[in-house]
């Protein structure tokens, strides 16, 4: 005799989908199909759950206090202990030192912080929502995953938080013109929309290979009037965009302002950036305590520069919450075939900034390789690295296949089409659920998929089955 997924499900008092995991896991002894059904011996025992304890621990570095850390780091001269910094040529340091001094001046006035809430409230539409994937949760066992909807953000993205706040900075500076760099073209957008929303002009640099990819980004781009430069050299991906839009911007320091795309690059940038992004972690620390009544036992995002991970992780630093940036591991762990920056990467400057970086034996800069445009980076924000070698953020790394079932499954259970680069962050939430046995996990949903459906479907054409 033979029971039917149901009947097996209230036998054993689990949910079905449960047991369809347990099936396709092949952990039922004497199991068969046939055809698309699985028949379950009647006398079959219900399997060991594998999925151990909570795992979902915090680690709070007590030798710091967070209560007080916002203030405290970055330092003076923009370190985060021995990260950070401001590597660059005179010249540049100039036009740095004008940008944080201006910065300074304005980020505490009343005019400047209600000129932004109102761009935030009435142009952006946040606060963007929680979402609790249920079916999702159902499907993969007891830990209950939510994610804040940045994707719902104007544009589909977080990046606007800060691209907004520096086109606005770079206004009251006197400036006519905005550069900045793209990989998967989410920021070359939000930095194209900022310049049309100010009367700004545009140059965006985007790699050849990310130009093809993102296709849809660089269409958008280019429909919202910034001029899409592609950059042939290298490995034509966005570490080069970065080289390319700081050479052309040391020549047009006068009228240009720069908008870095990440909590990278020179000090003030990793300040700003966070700082504007920081949006998303008050919001999401609000909303999730009014829906549960708590705080999630665990907070994950992808890392690539790291600002929508940044974003978040701040509100949560001085509760007991489990911090978790996920990097891209890509193809492998070989040289060229990732981007995990924080796992391989060793000391070193790059792009004005000293963080982790991936070197070669001769301390060359590595190639960077994901199947996300966003996170293909050879470095990592040096809050990070700080963050990471004083155990308060645990990173952990997810490959492509991961980051793709993830995509798939959040697409078919519930609806929402991922960036690429925050399936990566649901991945690592994903593994989480199918081995612990309750808790919460919330997931930045740092961006949507469309731009990256082209791309998927060519080149994974089973995402479609």
């Amino acid at each position: 005799m033979y029971l039917t997924v149901k009947q097996a499900a209230e036998k054993w008092g689990i949910n079905e989908r449960r047991v369809r995991l347990l099936c396709q896991e092949n952990r039922i002894e004497g199991l068969k199909k046939e055809g698309k059904k699985y028949m379950i011996p009647e006398n079959a025992s219900k399997p060991s759950d594998l999925r151990g304890k909570r795992v979902l621990k915090t680690n709070i570095n007590k030798k710091i206090d967070f209560s007080t850390y916002r203030k405290n780091y970055p330092d003076i001269n923009g370190y985060f202990g021995k990260y950070g910094g401001s590597f660059v040529d005179p010249k540049l340091q100039k036009c740095m030192t004008e940008i944080y001094n201006a910065y300074l001046t304005i980020c505490k006035s009343s005019k400047f912080i209600n000129e932004l809430r109102e761009i935030r409230h009435h142009f952006q539409g946040r606060p963007t929502p929680i979402y609790h994937c249920e079916r999702l949760s159902n499907y993969l066992g007891k830990v209950q995953i939510y994610l804040k909807r940045e994707d719902l953000n104007h544009m589909g993205a977080h990046k606007l938080n800060h691209c907004m706040g520096e086109a606005l900075l770079a206004k009251y500076m006197g400036k006519t013109k905005l550069i900045a760099e793209t990989g998967a073209g989410s920021h070359g957008t939000a930095v194209a929309t900022a310049a049309a929303y100010f009367g700004l002009k545009c140059d965006i640099y985007m790699g050849e290979v990310d130009m093809e990819k993102q296709a849809p980004n660089v269409a958008r781009m280019r429909i919202l009037g910034a001029r899409v430069i592609p950059v042939k050299f290298g490995t034509r991906t966005l570490k080069e965009a970065v080289d390319a839009a700081f050479e052309n911007y040391v020549k047009e320091t006068k009228d240009a302002f720069y908008c870095i795309g990440s909590v990278v690059g020179p000090h003030p940038y990793p300040l700003m950036v966070r700082e504007f992004q920081e949006i998303i972690g008050r919001e999401a620390r609000e909303q999730f305590k009014e829906m549960t009544g708590e705080l999630p036992d665990c907070v994950c995002a992808c890392v690539g520069g790291g600002c929508n991970s940044i974003g978040i992780f701040e509100a949560f630093l001085n509760d007991p919450v489990k911090l978790v940036g996920v990097e891209p591991m890509g193809k492998g762990k070989a040289p060229g075939e990732n981007a995990a920056s924080i796992t391989f990467g060793k000391e070193a400057i790059l792009h004005g900034f000293k963080s982790k970086v991936l070197v070669n034996e001769k301390g060359e800069v590595c190639d960077a390789y994901s199947i996300a445009s966003g996170l293909d980076y050879p470095s990592v924000g040096p809050e990070h690295a700080f963050l990471h070698d004083i155990g308060r953020v645990e990173y952990e790394s997810v490959t492509d296949e991961e980051a793709l079932e993830a995509f798939k499954l959040l697409c078919r259970l519930e609806g929402i089409i991922p960036a690429l680069e925050s399936a990566h962050a649901l991945a690592y939430a994903i593994r989480v659920a199918r081995t612990c046995h309750s808790g919460s996990i919330l997931v930045n949903l740092s961006g949507r998929g469309d731009k990256d459906v082209d791309h998927v479907i060519k080149k994974y054409p089973q995402i479609l089955e």
